[in-house]
């Protein structure tokens, strides 16, 4: 028999699944010992506008973000949220438009020094290498049409582990996208929240990891969960 919350929850469970289906891979940040991940989503987000901060004459097409050696990434020292990739050095693999009268070479290079100089300053993912592609090659300048900016749906804090992320510099609010925005075990906790992009992700997730340890009782390992690098006025509706 059916009731009527069951189309409900239906649609909840789906609309979760969506949400984190659309998070991508969840990318070590910094080290083993830095129990920090952003979602691949985020981190292509901040990459794709440093490069057309960078290099406006390039057209930066599919970008992917994995382990550059799965086979001998280490294990983290702290528990990573579900199906997050090992902390090592990570690739990036890039197809570009060119113009056609710049040489290639320069082109992809310009390209490649961009990613990896906005990935580690503006995030702290540990790159290895940066693969770049000329995908095809344009006679003038493109015209560019600004990406709407990201909208995030804020979570609030509910506990003491909460109050303490959200009141770290750089932690614009924290987020739910796999199911509550501070998960607790035994000895362990794990904070999902969203950056602002003038703090790099990296240095936001230590100080949280801190404040959180302080602040519980025990002092639990902590885990913290980047989802998305936005500004406060992209914040939408608290849950």
């Amino acid at each position: 028999m059916t009731t009527g919350e069951g189309p409900h929850r239906a649609g909840e469970w789906a609309a979760a699944v969506g949400q984190r289906l659309g998070l991508g891979r969840l990318l070590p940040l910094g080290g083993p010992a830095d129990g920090a991940w952003i979602a691949e989503r985020a981190a292509v987000a901040v990459l794709r506008g440093a490069v057309t901060e960078r290099e406006p004459g390039a057209v930066l097409g599919r970008l992917r973000i994995a382990l550059a050696a799965p086979d001998s990434a280490p294990g983290p020292e702290v528990e990573p949220p579900p199906s997050a990739l090992p902390p090592g050095p990570l690739r990036i693999e890039a197809g570009m438009s060119a113009l056609s009268g710049r040489p290639l070479p320069a082109a992809a290079d310009a390209l490649r020094s961009a990613l990896f100089t906005a990935a580690g300053d503006r995030l702290g993912l540990v790159v290895a290498e940066v693969d770049v592609r000329v995908t095809e090659l344009l006679d003038a300048p493109p015209g560019r049409t600004p990406p709407a900016p990201a909208e995030v749906h804020g979570a609030r804090a509910a506990d003491d582990a909460g109050r303490a992320a959200a009141g770290v510099p750089g932690v614009v609010t924290l987020t739910r996208a796999l199911g509550h925005p501070v998960h607790t075990g035994p000895g362990r906790v794990r904070v999902e929240l969203a950056t602002d992009p003038a703090h790099r992700a990296l240095d936001v997730a230590r100080a949280v990891r801190g404040a959180v340890t302080d602040a519980v009782e025990g002092r639990p390992s902590v885990a913290v969960l980047v989802t998305a690098v936005v500004e406060r006025d992209r914040v939408t509706g608290l849950g």
